[in-house]
Order: C-alpha cells, then structure tokens, then sequence
C-alpha cells in the first residue's frame, strides 16, 4: 500500500491524508439545488467526488458520504439577494416548490445512477432539517455573531480575523466581489444571511416559524448543520466545485467555527468547471448548459461515454466540452470494453506491479489520466488474459466503467457495449433478476428485449445475444 496525498484547498498544497478515525472517512459533498436539470458542468463535480469515494475504498476506507438537496433558501443571488430559486421555478413550470423539488431530486438521482456514481450514504434534505437549522443561528446569536435587518438575521464576518483562510485571497477582494449585490443594512460586505425573512406582501410556498419572525434559512446556514448533524466527529473532507470557494464554502467556515469553536472540516477538495468551447463556463445562469439527456441520451451515446471523458482529465483542471470530443470519448471507450472482452472470461490474478502503479496514480491526488494509461499498458502487456482481466476488473472499483459487463459478453456474437441503450439496460436489469432467482421477471425481460430486435440467451456463467433478422 502507499500513503494518501489530496491537494488540500485550505494550505493549497498536498497533503497526505490522516483521516480522525483509522480506517472511516467522514465526507460532505455539496449537492444540487433541486430547481432544475443538472447540467454536465454539475455532474463532473459529482463524477470527481465519486473517483474520492472510490480510491479512498479503494484504499480500504469505510465512507460515510452525507449529501444535502438544497429544496429551499438558495436564492438567485449568491449575496442572499433575488428570488428563491425553488419558488421561481414553481411559478416557472405552474406547480409547488414541493413537486418541483420531489422532480427534479427524482431526475437527478437518475443522472448519478446512468453515471454509475454511488448514491451517498446519507441524503439530506434542507426542508428536513430546519429546526436544527434554527439551533445552529440561536448559538451563534448567543455568542453574539449575528445581527438583524430588515430582511433577515446575519451572521457578522467582522469578527472573524481569518474569514478569507479558504480563499487565500485579500479580504478587500472579496468584500469587493460582494458589493455585486447592494444591501445597505450589511455592517460588512461580506456579511451573508442566516435567516431570511418572508416578504410581507408575498406568500411564500416554504416558510416556517422561528424566535426572529416567519423564514427561511439562507443558502449557507444548511450545509454547516447538515455536517454537524450527521459527521459531528468525523468532519475530514468537505468537497465542491471551486465556485463554492469564495462563498459558500468561506461561510460554512466562519458560521461553524463561530458556532461550535472547532476546526470544521480537515480537508478542502474542489473541482474545476466544465467549459463550452471558447473558455466559458458551462451554467444555467448562462443559459449555456447541456444535459446528460439531451447531450447524450437521446444521442443513443452511452452516458459512460462522459464518465470516460471525466477520467481523462485531472480534476483540478479546467474540461472542455463538445460534441467531437464525446464521440471520440466514445470510441475509447468502446475499444477499451472490446479489448476486456477479448480477454475471456477466465480470471486469473491480480498483478502486484500493475496493481502498485495503479495505487501510486490514484493516491497521487486522484491522477485519473495516469490511471488510465497505466490500464492502457496492462492490456498491451504481455500478462496472460486472465491475469489481465483479474487486474483490470480491480481498477474498475476505481474507475467504474462496466468492465465485468464486457467481459461477460465475450461469448456473444454482438458486444455489450455495441448495442443499443434501451437494450443495454434491459439486459442489466435482467441480469439482477437472475441473480435474485427472479426467473418472471427474467422471462418479461428477455421478451422486450426480443420486442427491441434481439435474442438472448442464457448460459452457465453468462448470455449470448444476437440479433433477430
């Protein structure tokens, strides 16, 4: 085994890594705002915390992932300015903020599946949390960190002396990327809400009672309990894109540490965006945003393809997105599932010397790319094909690509990977069924992936499956 190094945000250096508990890892991933789609740029954020997830298994860490749903309080404004995104988009598409939260949660939860991204081990939604929510603000009232105004209680960042140690940068910077949103009742710039107050003369969908009058909470306020409550003793990793740095995430630390007087979170990780050819960052304020299903999905691409593509880029470092690059990330992946299953399907055993450069990039903060030319040389090597095939399949734990998939169809006349996606996922979905004894289940299956124009059928250790004329 090897030591661990993540490049840390808040030394910007990297370190290696020492978890609070041997052999646990507490981790915070920031999730979606459930107003609408998620988009590429969004779900390369989510596709790097999964690689976290899977090389700290790898490393042979137990994870406990907790992920929130922000369904209320993230307003059009990051200075706590604007509409509340959920209400807007209710008033939008015509339903509740409720409907428009349980959608669009359902749809991103699809897009992680498709990604094959792991559902973290805690999901948490910002509705479902609001009297601890209110706990939180009362002790940093009581500690004498928060003030009123006329649209809510704020959290005071004056009498914080390191309020910019994740930032790095000048307090002055920031305070002047703050006075984008004018409120003249902040004491400070920087200053961010804890509670908002509901407008008078509007009637808000999710509102709730609290000691400072009918509300809800501010963006930030839901992130620091969400961690407090489910990894109180665990805080090690705290992940995001870095457009959470400046922000979001510098306000989770300072309403935290005020709160509770600790180091909140050990380590910062953050990902670089994804851009639109020219340089500009992928974002539904933009209008400029692509989703897995209309760039992908309905492109009959396999969404693995992304998945790919995200491997072969560092994560700290900026993506480009087009649609010449996604074929071609097609491609490579296709010709890597044929190379897996022209191994057989014969394990043999897992190679030390591979399985330590493996390790090496991995642990290397997470090199991807390097990874993925390390696997490139195994199958080139000249290593028997079992021996390739058992190694291979233990990088997949990292790199989560459906290699047992191909190597299970070598004996089918078509590749699994070269068929359709509706077929794809019927024939997975068949192959649960028979691993639970499902035979019904496996019988409706096989007949709509007949309907679908193919023939599948079953043996010892896997299927065959062939095209009906």
């Amino acid at each position: 085994m090897s030591d661990l190094f993540l490049y840390n945000t808040l030394s910007r250096q990297k370190e290696k890594f020492k978890s609070i508990k041997k052999g646990e890892v507490g981790l915070y991933t920031c999730g979606p705002t459930v107003y609408n789609y998620a988009h590429l740029g969004n779900l390369r954020t989510y596709l790097f915390e999964d690689f976290l997830v899977r090389v700290l298994e790898y490393n042979n860490y137990r994870v406990q992932q907790v992920m929130n749903i922000t369904d209320v309080g993230h307003l059009t404004g990051d200075q706590d300015m604007g509409e509340d995104k959920m209400e807007k988009s209710a008033n939008r598409e015509g339903k509740s903020a409720w409907e428009i939260a349980e959608f669009y949660t359902r749809a991103f939860k699809k897009d992680l599946q498709a990604l094959n991204i792991k559902a973290p081990s805690q999901w948490c939604k910002v509705t479902e949390v609001i009297p601890e929510q209110i706990a939180l603000i009362k002790q940093l009232e009581k500690r004498a960190y928060t003030y009123r105004t006329s649209d809510g209680i704020y959290f005071n960042t004056a009498k914080l002396q390191d309020y910019n140690k994740l930032s790095h940068l000048p307090l002055e910077k920031l305070k002047e990327g703050a006075r984008v949103e004018k409120n003249i009742e902040k004491k400070n710039p920087t200053d961010f809400a804890l509670w908002k107050f509901s407008p008078k003369d509007v009637q808000r969908q999710m509102e709730w009672p609290s000691p400072w009058g009918v509300g809800f909470p501010g963006w930030h306020v839901e992130c620091s309990t969400i961690s407090l409550k489910y990894l109180s003793s665990q805080l090690d990793i705290h992940c995001g894109g870095i457009d959470h740095i400046n922000i979001h995430h510098t306000n989770e630390i300072a309403q935290s540490e005020a709160a509770t007087g600790k180091k909140f979170f050990n380590y910062w990780l953050h990902g670089a965006f994804l851009n639109i050819p020219g340089g500009k960052k992928m974002a539904k304020s933009a209008d400029n945003f692509l989703t897995l299903n209309k760039a992908l999905l309905k492109n009959n691409i396999n969404p693995l393809a992304y998945r790919f593509a995200a491997l072969q880029v560092h994560y700290r470092k900026p993506m480009e997105y087009s649609v010449r690059g996604i074929k071609q990330a097609e491609q490579g992946l296709q010709s890597l599932l044929k190379q897996v299953a022209s191994l057989g399907t014969k394990i043999g055993k897992i190679n030390p010397k591979y399985k330590q450069q493996f390790l090496l990039a991995i642990n290397d903060d997470l090199n991807l790319p390097q990874a993925l030319a390390i696997s490139a040389n195994l199958l080139k090597s000249n290593l028997s094909a079992p021996d390739k095939l058992a190694t291979i399949l233990d990088f997949d734990r990292v790199l989560a690509l459906n290699l047992d998939l191909a190597s299970q169809s070598i004996k089918s006349k078509l590749v699994f990977q070269d068929l359709p996606i509706t077929v794809q996922k019927l024939i997975t979905i068949r192959e649960e069924a028979r691993l639970q004894k499902n035979w019904a289940k496996a019988d409706q299956l096989r007949k709509k992936i007949e309907l679908a124009g193919y023939l599948i059928e079953d043996q010892k250790d896997s299927y065959q499956i062939s095209k009906l004329n």
